[in-house]
C-alpha cells in the first residue's frame, strides 16, 4: 500500500503514522501536515526515516495532488481538521474552511489522481448530544443535528465525502469515532490539559456541568479500527468506532489526579463553553461484527498509562502548552 496520511503530524495522525509504519513495514506512507500550532513534527521523530513527510496545507489543491502522483499514493487517510471546541466558538471560519473546503480539495485531488481508498475520519458530534439519562446511542444512520461550529464543519465533511462517492464513484469510507486519548494528544484536549496541570499544582478547569459524559478510546484502538476497515470494510460503508465506556469530566479529573497522587482541591470551576454537548455514545456493533473489532486497551489502565506518559514527557508537552490559542471561558467575551 502507498498511503498518504492528513494530519499526519497531529495527536491521532501521527499516532497513526507510528502503528502503520510498524504494522506494515513495506509499505510507503506519506505524512502530509500544515503543522498548525497542534502540528508538531516531534511528533514523528521515532520514524522520521521510514516516512516522507510533505508540508502542505489541505486547502492546496495543486499541491495535494502532486503529492498524490509523485508518490503514487493509492491509499488516502485523511485526519486533517481543527479539532477544539472552543477555538471554534471564537473562530468559526477556520474550521470550515480546514475542516469543509480542505476535506473537498482532498477529495478533489483524489478523484483526479484515481486512488483505490479515500477514508475519511470523523467524529460522534456530527449527530448533537444526548440526554444524560437517556438510553439511546448513535447508529450509523441517525440523523445529523450539529450542535457547534465545529461539529457542523465535521457533518459538512461527511457530507462532501458522501457526495464524491455517490457522484464520482470515488471509493470512500468514513469512520466516526469516539473522544480518543493517548501519547501525544496537545495539551489543550481535556486528558493532557488535566494532566500537565496537575503535574504543575495547577488548578484542572471543569466545565460548570461536570457530569457531561463522553465516550472514551485509546487512539491504539481506533488505528486498529482504522486498518480494519482499509483491508476489510466495504466501500461507501461507515463505520462507528467506539468502546462503550463513558466517564464525566469530573472522573477524568478525578482519574488523573489519583494517578498523580495530588489532591481533590485542584479541581476548579469554571463556565461552560457555548453549545457544550452533554453526552455521545455510538453503537459500533457494525464494526464489530462485519469486521472482528475489539478495543483492547482498558479505560482505566490506559488513562493511568497516558498520565505517566506525559509526567516522563514533560520536554515534548511543556513547549507547547503556551502555543494553544484558547483560554477556557474567553468565549463569555466572545458572545
Amino acid at each position: 500500500m502507498r498511503l498518504l496520511v492528513t494530519g499526519g503530524a497531529g495527536f491521532i495522525g501521527s499516532n497513526f503514522v507510528r502503528y502503520w509504519v510498524a504494522r506494515h513495514p513495506d509499505d510507503h506512507v506519506v505524512a502530509y501536515d500544515a503543522l498548525t500550532y497542534a502540528g508538531n513534527l516531534a511528533n514523528l521523530a521515532d520514524v522520521e526515516d521510514r516516512i516522507r513527510f510533505v508540508h502542505g496545507d489541505v486547502c492546496d489543491l495543486d499541491l495535494a495532488t502532486a503529492t498524490l502522483e509523485e508518490d503514487g499514493i493509492d491509499t488516502v487517510v485523511h485526519f486533517a481538521a481543527e479539532s477544539h471546541n472552543s477555538l471554534a466558538v471564537l473562530d468559526p471560519a477556520r474550521f470550515f474552511r480546514t475542516n469543509v473546503l480542505g476535506t473537498q480539495a482532498m477529495l478533489e485531488a483524489a478523484r483526479r489522481h484515481g486512488i483505490a481508498r479515500f477514508h475519511h475520519i470523523s467524529t460522534c458530534e456530527v449527530y448533537g448530544d444526548l440526554a444524560l439519562d437517556s438510553e439511546d446511542l448513535f447508529r450509523e444512520d441517525s440523523p445529523y443535528r450539529p450542535r457547534t461550529p465545529y461539529n457542523a464543519s465535521k457533518a459538512g465533511a461527511d457530507h462532501a465525502v458522501r457526495a464524491y462517492g455517490e457522484t464520482f464513484g470515488l471509493p470512500v469510507t468514513i469512520t466516526n469515532c469516539s473522544n480518543n486519548f493517548g501519547p501525544y494528544q496537545f495539551p489543550e484536549k481535556v486528558l493532557p490539559l488535566f494532566a500537565t496541570h496537575a503535574l504543575d499544582d495547577e488548578p484542572l478547569p471543569l466545565y460548570a456541568s461536570t457530569q457531561n459524559r463522553r465516550e472514551w478510546l485509546h487512539v491504539d484502538d481506533h488505528c486498529r479500527a482504522i486498518e480494519a476497515v482499509l483491508e476489510r470494510g466495504t466501500v461507501g460503508e461507515t463505520y462507528h468506532v467506539g468502546s462503550g465506556v463513558e466517564a464525566s469530566i469530573e472522573e477524568i479529573a478525578d482519574l488523573v489526579l489519583a494517578a498523580l497522587d495530588k489532591p481533590a482541591s485542584l479541581k476548579t470551576i469554571v463556565p461552560d463553553r457555548p453549545g457544550h454537548d452533554r453526552r455521545y455514545l455510538l453503537d459500533s456493533t457494525k464494526l464489530r461484527r462485519e469486521l472482528g473489532w475489539e478495543p483492547e486497551v482498558p479505560f482505566h489502565e490506559g488513562v493511568a498509562d497516558t498520565v505517566r506518559w506525559y509526567a516522563a514527557n514533560r520536554a515534548w508537552w511543556e513547549p507547547l502548552r503556551h502555543r494553544a490559542p484558547v483560554v477556557e471561558a474567553a468565549w463569555a467575551s466572545a458572545r
